[in-house]
């Protein structure tokens, strides 16, 4: 009898360990202090450009990252900003302030981690928050109070910056004027010789906290005046904006504030298929000032928004985190200036 020998078996390989930086450095001939300067952006040291290319070189071909976590040690606290996911829809004039912002941070060296809401509130989020030991915490000021602050700063986090019309104790404040931005659109209209106006607040939840001030600021507008201030409830959905506008006549309109472009070019193009001309039967006006707006017909007319920039915004969060005791600042935001298009 044949005796077939046993294959031996396959052993599993074992896994690759982490490239490290001494393996950097032995790779681009350099010392691992060396690899440590360059790496994270030190400027106290001069290195060559030659150098600093070869030890970058090095690290990809490896697969070398930077350990957060070591980094932080040496620093003695994290480079991690956090932003709240936004409970509201957040359109493109948003988006593209937090993309600005997350470059502008990043070239700082710090990361920026947006957290989701899922249901969190006032100090329950704050406490959420703080587990992840942040080094600052950027959110709106409809979500944190006082003593969400200070379990932040308790927590180790360096700078809290809000967001809101109102500032919160404790915190570094970024002011928004949401009421200058419907006071601001309806002046417009009734510039323009319009005196019964509607005013959009959107149906979607979360958007209150922009749509009630601007409401409020719309009514400011007019105050006084032979003009008419009419509240719009709509949800952004073509049926309900179809719904609208066959009640535009009957409700005696001759403008609207549309809340932002979105809601704007959506009851536009509803006002329109409705049979009515813009801006004769109806003068439309938006606000974030969207290059989509710039390409209908007609021309939407806006009220256009200026944010903040991210590099400003990244210095004040880097000032903040090397200062953590020094008092907070308030700096006013959202600058709002009317643009006169076509459907006005």
């Amino acid at each position: 009898m044949v005796q077939i020998p046993k294959q031996p078996a396959h052993e599993p390989s074992a896994p690759r360990s982490a490239p490290t930086s001494a393996d950097v450095a032995r790779l681009a001939g350099v010392s691992r202090a060396t690899v440590s300067y360059v790496l994270n952006n030190a400027d106290a040291v001069r290195i060559s450009e030659p150098t600093r290319r070869r030890v970058r070189e090095a690290a990809r071909e490896l697969g070398y990252v930077p350990h957060a976590a070591a980094r932080s040690l040496r620093a003695g606290h994290s480079r991690m900003v956090l932003m709240p996911a936004p409970s509201f829809p957040a359109g493109p004039l948003y988006s593209r302030f937090v993309a600005e912002l997350q470059w502008a941070l990043g070239r700082l060296e710090y990361t920026v981690v947006q957290y989701g809401t899922a249901g969190a509130h006032g100090d329950e989020a704050a406490r959420a928050w703080a587990e992840l030991r942040p080094v600052a915490v950027l959110a709106p000021a409809s979500d944190l109070g006082p003593r969400g602050v200070e379990i932040l700063k308790r927590s180790g986090a360096r700078a809290v910056l809000t967001l809101g019309p109102e500032p919160v104790d404790g915190a570094h404040a970024l002011l928004t004027d949401q009421e200058g931005v419907g006071r601001g659109a309806t002046r417009h209209l009734y510039d323009r010789g319009r005196r019964t106006i509607g005013v959009v607040v959107p149906a979607e939840r979360g958007l209150d906290v922009f749509s009630a001030p601007r409401l409020t600021g719309a009514r400011q507008a007019v105050a006084g005046t032979d003009a008419t201030v009419t509240e719009l409830p709509l949800a952004y959905d073509e049926g309900d904006a179809a719904r609208l506008a066959a009640r535009w006549r009957p409700l005696g309109l001759d403008a609207v504030f549309a809340y932002n472009d979105e809601y704007a070019m959506l009851l536009m193009r509803a006002l329109q298929d409705e049979g009515l001309d813009v801006p004769g039967d109806a003068a439309v006006i938006g606000a974030d000032d969207l290059m989509l707006g710039r390409l209908l017909r007609p021309r939407l007319s806006t009220v256009h928004l200026e944010l903040p920039a991210g590099r400003d915004l990244a210095a004040l969060v880097d000032r903040a985190v090397h200062d953590p005791g020094a008092a907070p600042e308030r700096h006013k935001v959202l600058g709002a200036t009317v643009l006169h298009r076509e459907s006005s």
